[in-house]
């Protein structure tokens, strides 16, 4: 297991800028990312200082070796867990990859908007009814009961992993896709397309093609876990589905920051760059601060 400074979940313009701050500052900094993001398909970018006619991935690859040239570690890998600790009396955080675990001082969600929202009729009706967006939050609410997992890949397993030992079934409903990873044997897996959520004061079912499936609780894990969905497991305030921050792009759990379009407003890249500065400027102070400049 690593322990570093500061962990940056995202390597879109809000996480490198911030890494150019922290591995400038003197701070031990990894960036884990999955991929290029929203900007992949981003053929020409001409709104943004200095890139006139520059493509998308060709942005976003030499941001990360302008990180990478300053100091920062680059990992390419999905975050399927962070775990809170307590380490000489200061919160810590493990962030695991399906190939790494990793405990940091700090760290900054930076992995841009959420995107997958499932369209399916009655489901916002039931948010907080049956639906839900975070096992490791509610899977104590299911203890015995029938619940499922709408998901088809990594996150969808991890979500499933925390809700077994609650529960008294598990379906995993992939909504007509087909299963990117393996499932545990004791899973039930429905590929049929769900049509529709019921219920009445709470949710008591989805209905599938092919019959109604009853249910106790529906939780959401699409594709991967999304700042806000990593932010929302870590006690971060939640608010019409950005990350609540401050000036300084804090979140109210210490130690940790959000920047970017997980933040809400403009998704525009110099938004994104202005406030991966703020946050990685203030994160290096917070570790000056108290004293934790080196390992």
């Amino acid at each position: 297991m690593t322990k570093i400074d500061v962990i940056i979940i995202g390597g879109g313009p809000a996480g490198v800028s911030a890494a150019l701050y922290t591995s400038r500052g003197g701070m031990a900094t990894t960036i884990i990312h999955k991929g290029i993001g929203a900007l992949e398909k981003a053929e020409r970018i001409d709104n943004y200082y200095g890139t006139p006619g520059q493509t998308g991935p060709d942005l976003i690859n030499a941001g990360l070796k302008q990180a990478a040239t300053a100091g920062a570690d680059i990992i390419t890998g999905e975050v399927v867990k962070i775990v809170l600790k307590f380490i000489d009396g200061q919160i810590h955080f493990q962030v695991e990859t399906a190939d790494a675990s990793i405990v940091a001082k700090t760290l900054l969600l930076a992995t841009g908007a959420n995107r997958q929202t499932p369209n399916i009729p009655g489901l916002a009706e039931y948010e907080g009814k049956g639906v839900s967006y975070c096992a490791v939050c509610d899977a104590f609410f299911y203890k015995g009961k029938n619940v499922a997992v709408l998901g088809n890949a990594q996150y969808a397993l991890s979500e499933a992993r925390e809700l077994l030992p609650h529960v008294n079934s598990l379906t995993i409903l992939t909504n007509g896709s087909e299963l990117d990873v393996p499932m545990p044997p004791e899973v039930n897996i429905r590929k049929e397309r769900i049509t529709g959520i019921v219920g009445d004061t709470r949710l008591t079912g989805v209905t599938l093609e092919s019959e109604n499936l009853p249910l106790d609780g529906l939780f959401i894990a699409m594709g991967t876990a999304g700042a806000t969905d990593l932010a929302r497991k870590l006690g971060a305030f939640i608010e019409n589905n950005a990350v609540n921050v401050n000036a300084n792009m804090q979140t109210n759990v210490p130690a940790l920051w959000a920047a970017g379009d997980c933040t809400g407003g403009m998704k525009q890249i110099a938004k994104a760059v202005y406030e991966g500065a703020i946050a990685g400027t203030d994160i290096v102070r917070h570790l000056r601060e108290n004293k934790n400049e080196t390992i």
